[in-house]
């Protein structure tokens, strides 16, 4: 009778570990889920410091003079009343190569 309870719980305990292991729901989906959950906290990790860094940057605007002059001086080119612009134009690229002397040469 013994040997038959035994029996009957290690068959029991085989077809749990089976469900467990294999089944949906089981360890292997688990195991994705616990990877999916990852990336996402890294990713939303991510997303958080660049709204931080927007945070700060929107911030500056609001609160800050200095912040919006670097601004329109940088993207748009403006200057303050009274400063002289100056725009310095680089010369063009001389050309790599020398000009092919036409003709042939003459020396016989």
């Amino acid at each position: 009778m013994l040997r038959w309870v035994a029996l009957i719980l290690l068959l029991m305990l085989i077809g749990l570990q089976f469900e467990l292991w294999s089944s949906h729901g089981g360890m292997s989906e688990v195991a994705s889920l616990r990877a999916a959950v990852k990336k996402q906290q890294d990713e939303n990790d991510k997303l958080t410091q660049r709204n931080q860094a927007l945070a700060a940057d929107v911030n500056d605007l609001k609160h800050g003079e200095q912040a919006v002059e670097a601004r329109a001086r940088g993207e748009l080119g403006l200057i303050k009343p009274g400063e002289t612009f100056y725009q310095v134009v680089p010369k063009p690229a001389a050309s790599t190569a020398a000009p092919a002397a036409s003709g042939t040469s003459s020396g016989n």
